[in-house]
């Protein structure tokens, strides 16, 4: 089966306990992390057209939406309608609309956003080149990339603290909360695969952003991107 075609199967069958586990799993943290990535978005006093790619149960876009200047609008694109369908029923009377879409293929014409943001779902690209071209087209000259990723430390104690805890503990979490095993077998295995700041960094300069900052929090558990075009 394609990559694509399993992630959305993968996230169609989790999508009603998605939110829950990531609470659980980061003891909270996402909620902190996702603050700090809202302030790199909403860091203007002018409404803002803002796209959240892979936006998922729309946790990300409700919290730019309760931020950002008002007259704002954000859409949410995922390749799961499970996730989104969850989204909807959150996003009532909210300035969001949620699409069904690839984030390697966007629907937007360029120059069409202000801001483009993904939370948590990067590292789920099938291409990740691909998809970071794509999200800098449909940015307006001068419109950030806000990028938010779960990652693992440097430092080797940590680190094996971390490996033990990811690909021992958290497989069981999630597969008690879901009954999927293979979801939460895939899920660490593909933080521990993706690209750490030295790797990640000049891909994104590659893509077409002409400045890019690095950010890490909980010693590298998680790490955020700013990008301007």
């Amino acid at each position: 089966m394609p990559k694509k075609e399993g992630i959305r199967d993968l996230f169609d069958d989790i999508a009603a306990k998605y939110d829950r586990f990531n609470h659980i799993s980061s003891f909270g943290a996402d909620r902190s992390w996702r603050r700090k990535a809202v302030r790199a978005i909403t860091d203007t006093d002018r409404p803002i057209n803002v796209l959240d790619v892979a936006t998922g149960t729309a946790d990300f876009a409700i919290a730019v939406s309760r931020k950002a200047a008002k007259g704002s609008h954000i859409t949410g694109i995922d390749l799961s309608e499970g996730m989104l369908e969850v989204g909807r029923a959150k996003c009532q009377g909210l300035p969001i609309r949620l699409e069904t879409g690839d984030a390697e293929n966007l629907p937007y014409k360029d120059g069409t956003f202000d801001r483009v943001c993904v939370a948590f779902g990067v590292r789920n690209f099938e291409n990740l080149m691909k998809g970071l071209e794509e999200m800098q087209r449909v940015l307006k000259p001068g419109g950030k990339l806000v990028i938010l990723e779960l990652s693992y430390p440097k430092n080797r104690f940590i680190f094996s603290l971390y490996k033990f805890y990811s690909l021992k503990i958290l497989p069981k979490i999630g597969a008690s909360m879901t009954g999927n095993k293979g979801a939460f077998t895939y899920l660490p295995d593909s933080i521990l695969k993706f690209p750490l700041p030295e790797k990640f960094i000049p891909m994104l300069k590659e893509a077409g952003y002409a400045t890019v900052n690095a950010r890490q929090f909980m010693f590298g558990v998680c790490r955020m991107y700013c990008a301007i075009k």
